[in-house]
């Protein structure tokens, strides 16, 4: 008889095979992972944010811990009747593979949406543009403003975080599976944007806040938590734009400028995209 569920009266579930072994291992590494357009969620939280954007489920390793919430055991109960691809494991084996201590009792190896540049920038509004971000989290938690506030999308250029990592996708709270996100190298994601209309404005501490005035396409750009913009976005900015702060605090994280200035520019009317929310219910996933 084969391995049975959480819930069930059982041996321990047998370890995991060699061939699920690669698998899992290829999605914890970004170069692997971006090739197999792949990642791993875990969380109860992230997993029903995971199965609500429909996106293909090719793992979902599931321990006895799972069904200590109500909200696990609805999930995993959804996840029986779904006939997803459950995998037994024990406790151990499931923090072998989890980025966090305690991962809930559920693990899914899914794929990641994959975006067109159509989808970003097909219409008026905001695109945020990530100037290599290192801090997953920070990456995670703009993702999220970002959909929150109603951004077009995201642009990572080289050198920021992945957003498909464990880190960013728990900061993103589910965004990342909504939010149309394409990663690119400067040059590109520059001429791109030129192309489609969009005007280049720098977050800078020190610089003035947004003006009343503004262009219905804008990027806007955040750069490194030390050192700021790289050379060929702050050379192509039209505009420098930042939060003015009254107390002795010198500067803000980036994720709290980033998202602060987000709300300063769609929070007063500029550019909120009916369009790119249609095209969050119509993108692909590598299965």
């Amino acid at each position: 008889m084969g391995p049975s569920t959480p819930g069930q009266d059982s041996d321990q579930p047998p370890p995991l095979g060699p061939g699920e072994r690669r698998r899992l291992l290829r999605a914890r590494r970004r170069r692997a992972r971006a090739a197999g357009a792949r990642m791993l969620v875990e969380g109860v939280r992230a997993v029903e944010e995971l199965w609500a954007a429909n996106l293909p489920l090719e793992l979902v390793l599931v321990s006895s811990s799972l069904e200590d919430t109500p909200r696990g055991r609805a999930l995993l109960a959804r996840l029986r009747r779904a006939g997803a691809p459950l995998r037994p494991v024990t406790e151990a084996e499931l923090r072998r593979w989890a980025d966090t201590e305690t991962p809930q009792g559920v693990l899914a190896l899914a794929a990641r949406p994959r975006w067109r540049w159509e989808d970003l920038l097909g219409g008026d509004g905001i695109v945020l543009v990530l100037d290599a971000l290192q801090d997953p989290g920070n990456v995670g938690t703009l993702v999220r403003s970002a959909e929150a506030l109603g951004a077009r999308g995201v642009v990572a250029l080289r050198g920021t975080a992945d957003p498909w990592g464990p880190k960013a996708v728990r900061a993103a709270a589910g965004a990342a599976f909504r939010l149309p996100i394409v990663e690119a190298d400067a040059a590109e994601a520059l001429a791109r944007l030129q192309a489609a209309g969009y005007a280049l404005w720098a977050a800078e501490a020190g610089a003035p806040p947004p003006p009343p005035a503004r262009p219905a396409r804008i990027a806007l750009a955040v750069g490194n938590e030390g050192a700021g913009l790289s050379a060929p976005v702050r050379e192509a900015a039209a505009a420098r734009v930042g939060v003015p702060l009254r107390g002795p605090t010198e500067s803000l994280n980036a994720a709290v400028a980033g998202s602060i200035l987000l709300y300063a520019l769609l929070g007063s009317g500029a550019g909120g995209s009916d369009s790119a929310s249609s095209a969050v219910r119509g993108h692909t996933a590598t299965s």
